[in-house]
């Protein structure tokens, strides 16, 4: 790993949290980082990563004691692993959407009985999680989806296609968002958990990303697929509203990501600079580099302290959806800018897969684009404003 450049500690976080953080960074160095060139050329990383998280307790923080949860509502956990997994560039590892955006949907929504059935295997890591909202013609409306759900007899009859899904291929409970209502493009929608071995549910390929190439992401497909009706998941027709309770978190953790992917780009450069030589000196003494290496830490400094903000705002439950718009929009931005500029700085080699530097590149575009394009960001905040 590269040498920190040091920003100024923020309050944000406590003495448990940084040893949490201490024990995630371990076991990403002992167990993600070492193989994690080979995943990425197999598009996959394996399921035991998960039982191995859950094992050290990485997963299902939020969760009850109870149900083999940590038993703690503090989303200050979930930003140090979000951190320390953008720290080592390791970004296809899917932790944080099983744990940030997938889990919440079932501590919200399930019922006790539910709660029972999945929680705890959620909590081990023994069930991976996804969540299936986007399809071939829907991608940030989700008031445009039409896949469909039936009720007949104790089942829903569910059929239509979801793509770019996370976790998709690894997943054991999917979470999908389907019409239950025709004729209500916000009240029509509910969410059904889809099982692995759900009859009439398939998977389509491990889609070839430019980047991420370690997290699988599929397609989707329900073929006439029988979901027993107790897997409603929240109240009926209310699926659009819960969707959207969450987006405000899911947008946070990408922001988080993104500033710590931020700053990641910037130490990769400086590291390079010191060392490479051109001209019969360091190219890190030209003032062109130091100004633009300048420049891009100031941006991530910046981000740092607003997005912690952010951060410190959720916690304490007062991050407002304009607000956590604003830090994605943010985040993302200056992420793929900052990168742009330290892979100049490394010439032809930032061309080269080999280097860190080309995967952080090509992994950082998608930030722009899932959990709400920017320009979905920037229309959220336009109407924040009043416009």
């Amino acid at each position: 790993m590269t040498t920190m450049i040091s920003s100024v500690p923020e309050s944000v976080y406590e003495d448990e949290h940084e040893d949490f953080r201490a024990s995630f960074r371990s076991f990403l160095e002992s167990r993600v980082v070492p193989d994690y060139l080979k995943w990425e050329k197999q598009g996959i990383l394996p399921r035991t990563l998960f039982a191995e998280a859950g094992s050290h307790g990485f997963l299902g923080m939020e969760i009850g004691e109870e149900f083999g949860g940590g038993g703690v509502e503090d989303f200050r956990f979930n930003a140090v692993i979000a951190e320390e997994i953008a720290a080592t560039g390791a970004v296809s590892f899917g932790i944080n959407l099983h744990n940030d955006i997938c889990i919440p949907y079932f501590q919200r929504y399930a019922s006790d009985d539910q709660k029972r059935r999945w929680l705890p295997g959620l909590a081990s890591g023994e069930l991976i999680a996804a969540i299936a909202m986007t399809e071939p013609g829907t991608g940030s409306d989700l008031a445009g989806i039409a896949t469909t759900a039936v009720a007949d007899g104790d089942h829903f009859v569910l059929n239509g296609a979801k793509t770019f899904i996370s976790n998709g291929v690894n997943a054991d409970v999917v979470i999908v968002a389907a019409r239950t209502e025709s004729g209500s493009r916000h009240g029509g929608l509910s969410l059904l958990v889809v099982e692995r071995d759900t009859p009439g549910f398939s998977r389509g390929r491990n889609l070839d990303k430019i980047g991420m190439h370690g997290q699988d992401t599929a397609e989707l497909f329900f073929d006439n697929a029988r979901v027993p009706a107790t897997n409603l998941l929240g109240e009926l027709g209310g699926g659009f509203k819960a969707l959207v309770s969450n987006l405000a978190q899911e947008r946070l953790t990408i922001a988080i990501a993104s500033a710590a992917s931020a700053r990641r780009a910037v130490e990769l450069a400086a590291e390079y600079v010191r060392e490479r030589q051109a001209f019969g000196k360091a190219i890190g003494s030209f003032q062109n580099t130091r100004f633009t290496l300048a420049g891009a830490l100031t941006e991530v400094e910046m981000l740092d302290t607003f997005v912690r903000s952010c951060l410190r705002a959720h916690v304490a439950g007062a991050l407002t959806a304009d607000r956590a718009a604003m830090a994605k929009l943010a985040a993302t931005e200056i992420q793929g800018r900052v990168t742009d500029q330290c892979l100049q700085m490394f010439g032809g080699y930032g061309f080269m897969t080999e280097y860190p530097i080309a995967r952080a590149f090509v992994d950082a575009r998608v930030q722009r684009i899932y959990g709400g394009t920017s320009e979905i960001m920037r229309e959220i905040i336009g109407k924040g404003m009043g416009l």
